[in-house]
């Protein structure tokens, strides 16, 4: 079950080919087996299926026959394991793909969670198997599914024995899982059976009767005398391979030749006959392809043509299969193919002649045929099998800065590092700087920091020219890691010094440079300084034609203009990003798209379009999980939000909580993400009325990112100290300190403007017209509102949400009494056409105390079962009650009964 890879280097398990789940067909002749079989299905009324016994008892070929005999209705899937599965997280990856074969979309995150894991840190995965049983158990839906795991005992070790166990105890019903093995594995047997759990056959039952062995015999057109017939059945003692390999070696012996002596059950005679009766029957050319190719774990034709430096490989193929030579197909088209593991394993035990090329040599041979097929993970691991570890490091040092800075895909680069010798890290400026990146992309700042001091063994350098130029690639990635830090003015020493030494070729670096200083632009409040970083960036990135760099920039320049409020403008930037990047292939996970899908989610969002919005940062969610991309709390956070709107707070709640999961799994450290994720908690929690908790966490955060020394914001949301102004006004607004409340809008209102921030100018505005509404004082709530819509001119439709839903009528009259514009129309467009009665005191729809009581429940996030139980009315009532209230309202979700109530004043 070995993984093939992309051109780029991401492994295609993001869509594992058909050979990894193929179900071998039954071999030519085989012996059906109907009384196992009922066994095994009356066995499906428990958990476990279990098929173990030495190797050649036909455990696998059971199991073939037993699916097809599967009563109408069962689904199976087929796991063919193989020694490189051992690894826990190799085995659960290839788990989930199959299931996802029958129920696409399958616990997508935890897919892409499982990929992200470093071998070397801890996993959950028993929670993450929790999760998976429990999204399976939903999708299933009345469902039959057998789940099939063949030479189990290939991959056996403590933690996956645990992980399954696991699995068999909360196994969702309808599910049973059947597992061929030559070990019995660790687990609760004795408990399983006791509860009627378990059906296990070994072998004694497995052996061959007279009747199965005499018609595997008459179905390989063998003639047999009884006397012959009985001596073979006593001789192999019902082992079905020793039959096959007695029948096999027969083939083509004279009939007037006595039968060879039967084989018996023992690895020295498996290996004498399948050396004299099998292999050594065979020409010496199908020899010498058997003795080449055993080294590999799987083939083709091309790849034993280049092993072999041949090319007659197919034909040798055609008669292996011709002549049942322990072949496996691993596909549908027989293309791929692996040996038997019993016959491999003797292949391999062959100590190679005088004159024959070396194992070591044969691996090197498939390192050069995988580099050449654009394959350079299966490239790195065939040039390690060689014992060429320096190999290795030069297939990775063949990779650019400008394609590693361009493509982010550091998930691909990290698995390579662990996969070389930490010794060859320093062996070359070239690799320290590609894994330095890689780790600062991964945003682990001190392994990336103690890999860059190594640049330090290299100087001084050969030369002035090549001394400069180290220093310059050594200050460009310190500059990136002292932004990750915090650390402003290190970060643009750091960068401006390297500008002045790199040379232009090195443009990816140069531009990360640049990008650092227009992020450091921002954060400092110097907006227009970041624009010009901003054009710099992108006549760097068009100099050289790179579409990567060229969408970067556009995804800097969308960033930079949506801080200075123009929302519409960023998201027309936004889009051109994506047009650069038309011409890429949806196969391979980029970095940069991630991120513009992502923001064009969170602009939509901004633009009061979630439904739109939620697709984009999904679809942003889900390839930046496929690159390590650490913006993808920026999707879960907008997401949290929007579920906020809606009403849905558990929901909220669950999306951040799964971001910083995902956050802490990568080891990312929580300077990146922490006040992200704290600042819409502390909206959520002043949502929900928990004021006191909001006032505290805002105060913390406050006294690190505006005390007397303040931390510098981190690089994903440099406007922190804005937004904490922001919510911190509307958390003593909600705790009718109102005077404080207008103070802290009116100091956010003149920074904001200071900066030429003016989307948080146009928050401030309309908040503080709120809080005036509320006070009454209706002629400044109009002055108030001129300058929100001046400032909101760039088209962020969020900030006048609150006044949509709890003004409606007030804002009809105010925006009547303005000058068309595009943003009085998008707002007049999103008024409900009820506004005047709904904000005249009156219902715009007529719902009955009790659906009120309903629809306020469903605001707070509470089940239908909550809701009984609180209202003390049946669970039939509360269905009733909330259909009527989504006909009345005119919607079919709950969430949108929220939000439409909402904009009806119906609930604040």
């Amino acid at each position: 079950m070995t993984a093939f890879t992309s051109p780029g280097g991401t492994p295609s398990g993001r869509d594992i080919p058909e050979r990894h789940f193929f179900r071998p067909p039954l071999p030519a002749g085989h012996a059906p087996r109907p009384h196992l079989c009922e066994r095994l299905e009356q066995g499906l009324e428990g958990r476990l299926l279990l098929i173990c016994a030495p190797a050649g008892f036909g455990k696998s070929s059971l199991a073939s026959e037993f699916c097809e005999r599967l009563p109408s209705g069962w689904r199976t899937l087929w796991l063919g394991l193989g020694p490189r599965d051992g690894d826990p997280g190799r085995f659960f990856e290839r788990f989930l793909e199959g299931l996802r074969r029958h129920y696409p979309g399958l616990y997508e995150e935890g897919l892409a969670l499982l990929r992200m894991r470093q071998p070397h840190q801890p996993f959950a995965f028993e929670a993450w198997l929790s999760d998976l049983l429990d999204e399976l158990q939903v999708r299933l839906d009345g469902e039959d599914l057998l789940l099939v795991l063949d030479d189990y005992h290939l991959v056996q070790g403590a933690v996956l024995d645990s992980s399954l166990q696991f699995v068999l105890n909360h196994l969702p019903a309808g599910v049973r899982l059947l597992v061929t093995s030559r070990q019995r594995p660790a687990w609760h047997l004795a408990r399983l059976r006791l509860h009627r759990q378990l059906l296990e056959l070994q072998v004694q039952d497995l052996r061959l009767s007279a009747e199965e062995a005499g018609a595997l015999v008459a179905g390989q057109g063998t003639q047999l005398s009884d006397e012959e017939r009985d001596l073979l059945l006593q001789r192999c003692e019902g082992w079905v391979a020793g039959l096959r390999l007695w029948l096999l070696a027969r083939q083509d012996a004279p009939q007037t030749e006595a039968a060879p002596l039967s084989p018996a059950i023992a690895d020295g005679l498996i290996h004498d006959y399948l050396l004299e009766e099998v292999i050594d029957r065979q020409p010496a050319a199908v020899q010498a392809f058997l003795y080449q190719t055993a080294c590999l774990d799987r083939f083709c034709a091309e790849l034993c043509d280049a092993l072999r430096e041949e090319h007659d490989s197919a034909e040798i193929l055609d008669h292996l299969k011709a002549h049942q030579v322990f072949l496996v197909p691993l596909d549908e088209q027989g293309r791929w193919f692996r040996y038997h593991h019993l016959f491999s394993d003797l292949l391999r035990r062959h100590p190679p002649a005088a004159g024959e090329v070396s194992r070591a040599s044969l691996h090197l041979r498939a390192c050069r045929w995988y580099s050449r097929q654009n394959d350079p993970v299966e490239a790195v691991e065939q040039a390690l099998r060689a014992g060429r570890s320096d190999v290795a490091a030069e297939l990775v040092q063949n990779l650019s800065e400008e394609q590693l800075l361009g493509e982010q895909n550091v998930a691909m680069l990290l698995r390579w590092k662990l996969e070389l010798p930490d010794s060859l890290l320093g062996l070359s400026p070239r690799l320290i700087l590609l894994y330095g990146w890689a780790l600062a992309l991964a945003c682990q700042l001190d392994a990336a920091e103690a890999l860059a001091e190594r640049l330090g063994h290299f100087l001084p350098a050969a030369s002035a020219t090549e001394q400069r130029l180290l220093l310059a690639q050594w200050q460009a990635l310190s500059g990136m890691i002292a932004r990750g830090r915090g650390e402003i003015a290190l970060a643009e020493r750091h960068c401006r010094e390297a500008l002045v030494d790199l040379p232009a070729e090195r443009f990816g670096q140069r531009f990360m440079c640049i990008s650092t200083l227009a992020n450091l632009a921002v954060t400092r409040g110097v907006l227009w300084r970041a624009r010009e970083f901003n054009r710099q960036a992108l006549e760097l990135a068009q100099r050289y034609g790179n579409p990567l760099f060229e969408a970067l920039a556009h995804h800097d320049r969308a960033r930079v203009l949506q801080a200075r409020g123009e929302v519409l403008r960023a998201l027309d930037e936004v889009r051109l990003g994506l047009a650069r990047l038309g011409g890429l292939g949806a196969h391979k996970p980029y970095a940069v798209r991630a991120r513009l899908t992502l923001y064009e989610g969170y602009l939509l969002a901004l633009r009061l379009q979630p439904e739109q919005a939620r697709e984009r940062l999904q679809a942003g969610i889900r390839e930046a999980r496929a690159c390590r991309d650490v913006t993808l709390v920026i999707g879960y956070s907008v997401l949290a939000t929007l579920a906020e709107q809606e009403g849905d707070i558990a929901e909220a709640f669950r999306l951040l909580a799964e971001a910083e999961r995902t956050l802490h799994a990568w080891d990312v450290p929580p300077i990146y993400y922490l006040a992200l994720v704290t600042l819409v908690k502390c909206e959520l929690w002043a949502g929900q009325g928990q004021l006191p908790l909001a006032e505290l966490w805002l105060a913390r955060l406050s006294d690190t990112y505006t005390g007397e020394q303040p931390a510098a914001a981190p690089e994903l949301l440099p406007q922190l100290p804005l937004h904490l102004g922001l919510r911190r006004a509307i958390v003593a607004r909600r705790r009718f300190q109102t005077e404080d409340a207008e103070r802290q809008l009116r100091d956010l209102q003149r920074q904001a403007r200071r900066r030429g921030a003016l989307m948080f100018a146009c928050f401030a505005d309309i908040h503080l017209c709120l809080l005036l509404l509320d006070r009454g004082r209706l002629e400044e709530a109009g002055a108030v509102l001129v300058s929100g819509l001046e400032s909101g001119r760039g088209g962020c439709l969020l900030a006048f949400l609150h006044l949509l839903r709890r003004h409606p009528h007030w804002l009809r009259a105010q925006l009547a009494e303005q000058p068309d514009g595009p943003l009085a129309s998008d707002l007049l467009a999103l008024l409900p056409a009820s506004a005047s009665s709904a904000d005249a005191g009156g219902e715009a729809v007529p719902l009955s105390g009790r659906e009120l009581g309903v629809l306020r429940l469903i605001a707070q996030g509470c089940s239908n079962q909550e809701i009984s139980e609180r209202l003390f009315i049946s669970l039939h009532t509360v269905k009733t009650h909330a259909r009527h209230i989504n006909g009345k309202l005119g919607v079919e979700r709950r969430t949108q009964a929220v939000a439409r109530a909402k904009a009806l004043g119906l609930l604040d």
